[in-house]
């Protein structure tokens, strides 16, 4: 029995979600009657971790941490409860360079992770203790990943970089605001720091409950929670932990899920050392590998704690449709993203469409009963990859049209290459492919130019767990 299924054998919990959530104001992003953050994005059995935390008004509260996972479908483990606390107004911190919000808080609480935590991604959910029943309680999260070093079977690596870069907290502070455009621009020299909650996710749902959590309950989660019920032996890693290629070349398959937009371009040289060392690569992801984002240092030293978009990669760049290019001229592009995943970011890189076969006697599709031109309905989207790369040996197993703004046609193609010793690299060109894997409690449904995937689908979960098995070597 792996260590995931010993741990998901344990009693779940089913009192996890947030019950209650105020948001300061109409369509608002923060909730500054309890909010928090993190020291840091990914900490080890035996660190230690400092939470942050401020009340408006004053107010005690509690710090429930859970594990998320499958635990008999309950989809969390609770670990701990730790105060209660006296809480406090924190200051939001004055505009810096390059639109940057750091905060400085004073800190709440220092928890020390316990040996026998499992890695994976935990939420601590806060409550306020009202004095009187007579007051209502609020809720929100923090999230942040315990990760390992052991040879597991499986690393799947969380899109942290990218939660934090539609990170708007306290209002209009992501990547995509400049202070003056109304709407979502993608301009350079902006930076977001990882010292700050996270507030709501504003981008393809309105939903208070993802106040805390970044997008792991959206894109994320239904892929750990498929993996965990099926008893996979794997382990999690933020992007800051993919710098140099060490973790991943411990594992046999490593998974890149959801939505994973923003690399540091030393991700990208330690994805290709992983592959050319045997590693399988499984992009079941969307818009992956786009934008090249440097981590840096805090003001206060703090490694990786800071992050900007510098410059596009290379497919992406070379698209002469791609308007935001000359925003960038002067910086230095990426490499090029589809001699890594296959395929590369189109222009337009976001719609809606089926994921149609197109090699259905792929061993790929075995088992899924899929003929060719058979459809997944709503499983492309909302943002994808096309364009195969030049790469010896390389098939299109998939590929359709996506519509973008729900009528202009865009070309998306999923990709399947050999490596250099008896492994693949496989790209499922959508960020929706893990909505087809489970529905887990939590989990927030997705819609986007007019398209949605249905949830859970048997074709999906038989390719996945097809392509596992070949990693895996069974």
């Amino acid at each position: 029995m792996s260590l995931i299924s010993e741990e998901n054998a344990r009693p779940g919990s089913r009192d996890w979600q947030l019950s209650r959530m105020r948001l300061d104001k109409n369509e608002g992003i923060r909730t500054s009657f309890i909010e928090g953050y993190c020291s840091r994005q990914s900490v080890k059995a035996g660190e230690v971790l400092d939470i942050f935390v401020s009340t408006r008004p004053t107010a005690r509260f509690k710090l429930e941490i859970f594990r998320t996972g499958y635990y008999g479908g309950c989809g969390a483990r609770l670990m701990a409860e730790y105060g209660p606390f006296e809480g406090k107004e924190q200051s939001v911190p004055e505009v810096g360079a390059s639109r940057l919000r750091e905060c400085r808080w004073e800190k709440t609480a220092s928890i020390t992770i316990p040996q026998d935590w499992l890695s994976g991604v935990y939420l601590g959910r806060f409550t306020t203790l009202p004095a009187s029943p007579d007051e209502p309680y609020w809720q929100s999260y923090i999230v942040f990943i315990v990760k390992d070093d052991r040879k597991a079977d499986v690393l799947l690596q969380c899109s942290d970089n990218t939660w934090q870069a539609y990170n708007r907290w306290p209002d209009t502070f992501s990547l995509y605001d400049d202070g003056v455009s109304p709407g979502m621009v993608s301009p350079p020299g902006i930076d977001i720091s990882f010292d700050r909650p996270y507030g709501k996710y504003r981008q393809i749902y309105e939903n208070p409950q993802s106040v805390g959590s970044g997008e792991w309950l959206c894109f994320e989660f239904p892929m750990a929670y498929w993996l965990e019920q099926h008893g996979y032996d794997v382990s999690y890693c933020s992007n800051s932990d993919m710098l140099t290629p060490e973790r991943g070349l411990k594992c046999k398959a490593w998974i890149s899920a959801g939505h994973d937009e923003y690399w540091d371009v030393r991700q990208y040289h330690s994805a290709m050392a992983m592959r050319d060392a045997g590693v399988n690569l499984l992009f079941l992801s969307g818009n992956s590998v786009c934008w090249v984002s440097p981590f840096r240092d805090s003001s206060t030293g703090k490694p990786n704690r800071i992050l900007t978009r510098d410059a596009p990669y290379g497919g992406l760049a070379r698209q002469k449709k791609f308007d935001e290019l000359k925003k960038f001229v002067g910086h230095t592009t990426g490499p090029d993203e589809g001699l890594l995943m296959g395929a590369i970011n189109v222009i337009p890189v976001n719609g809606g469409g089926d994921w149609i076969c197109t090699q259905p006697g792929h061993w790929l599709f075995e088992g899924t009963g899929m003929k060719k031109g058979d459809s997944i309905p709503g499983m492309v989207g909302w943002e994808y990859h096309g364009d195969p790369a030049k790469i010896s040996g390389l098939e299109v197993i998939a590929g359709g049209t996506a519509w973008q703004g729900g009528v202009n046609p865009q070309q998306w193609t999923a990709t399947i290459y050999p490596g250099p010793k008896n492994n693949f690299v496989f790209n499922a060109a959508t960020i929706w492919w893990a909505q087809g894997l489970s529905k887990p409690p939590g989990h927030m449904p997705v819609w986007s130019h007019y398209s949605r995937p249905h949830g859970p689908d048997s074709r999906v979960q038989r390719i996945t767990e097809n392509l596992l098995k070949r990693a895996l070597g069974g």
